[in-house]
């Protein structure tokens, strides 16, 4: 079924590519509304509560997406037609781009209300009183680690696993912009959805820390600039994963990234990533092009890679 998927998963990129996502009865935000519900049936201030709900709130969708899998096994064209659907569900490589040139668009207008009533599209930071810069840095930072939680890890576990790997992390990743987050309510309950998506995201914020570098030159970067900022950087940032994405970022557009953040009712202090100016309407156009390219480039990684997997499986004794 490898050909099944590949196919399926290049589908999938380019309907999502094509149509973004389904402005109603998005399947995500309907997984959102059972999950929450859910949550409010077992929470309990504990780590042993968290990760039960973890288990089922992710178990359900991985195990629906390997009982497609196995139904369609022998039925390539369902296989394909199963893969594409799973794959356009959970991706998000137009959206965020949109979201990006949208800002670029009320920033370039002077439009500062405008802009910080849009930022809440893609990240959970308090607007209210951000500026230009910090409204293009707080953009900036989102579109490098969406790229990599929306893009790039969806393809990356869609190629290593299937329907199964698609809805499994698009679950997990859900649940920790759920739960995942520091606060009263879930500093225990959530610790383990954002472990879990802690380590499903290792190996794809890396590889898309690297295809960043390699892409570069579309948003008037070099790759060998890229590449010593994100070596120099990337461990510098408090998540684990997230810093490998926006020193990327950082080093292809020239700029420099982090600073204080303030969230409702919180504020982190994050290092610096970077060298040169902080980010402004024109960098947020180039890092869309530059998010576009690196899902371009998973894309294509992602249905070789599971294209070769059903080569290897076919030729297993």
């Amino acid at each position: 079924m490898g050909a099944a998927d590949a196919a399926g998963l290049l589908a999938g990129y380019l309907l999502d590519a094509a149509l973004g996502d389904p402005r109603r009865f998005h399947p995500v935000a309907g997984f959102g509304t059972a999950a929450g519900a859910l949550e409010r049936r077992i929470h309990r201030p504990n780590r042993t509560a968290g990760t039960a709900y973890t288990a089922i709130a992710v178990g359900v969708p991985a195990l629906a997406g390997l009982a497609a899998a196995r139904v369609t096994r022998r039925h390539p064209v369902a296989r394909f037609a199963v893969t594409a659907a799973a794959t356009w569900t959970v991706l998000g490589a137009r959206t965020l781009r949109r979201e990006s040139r949208t800002m670029a668009r009320h920033l370039t207008a002077g439009d500062l209300p405008a802009a910080r009533g849009r930022l809440g599209h893609l990240c959970g930071r308090d607007p209210s009183a951000l500026d230009e810069p910090e409204l293009a840095r707080a953009t900036v930072e989102s579109v490098a680690e969406n790229t990599s939680d929306a893009v790039v890890a969806p393809l990356f576990w869609g190629a290593l696993l299937g329907p199964a790997g698609l809805l499994g992390y698009r679950a997990a990743n859900t649940l920790d912009a759920m739960v995942g987050h520091r606060s009263p309510r879930y500093a225990r309950f959530g610790t383990p959805s954002a472990r879990l998506d802690d380590v499903l995201n290792l190996a794809p914020s890396r590889l898309t820390g690297l295809l960043t570098v390699a892409v570069a030159p579309v948003a008037g970067g070099t790759p060998a600039e890229t590449l010593r900022v994100w070596r120099r950087d990337r461990n510098d940032h408090p998540s684990p994963n997230a810093g490998q994405c926006e020193s990327a970022m950082a080093g292809a557009l020239g700029v420099r990234l982090g600073g204080r953040n303030v969230y409702f009712g919180r504020s982190e202090v994050r290092p610096f990533l970077g060298d040169g100016p902080r980010p402004k309407a024109v960098h947020l156009r180039r890092a869309a092009r530059v998010s576009g390219a690196v899902g371009a480039a998973a894309a294509l990684l992602a249905a070789a890679f599971a294209a070769a997997r059903g080569s290897i499986s076919r030729g297993t004794p």
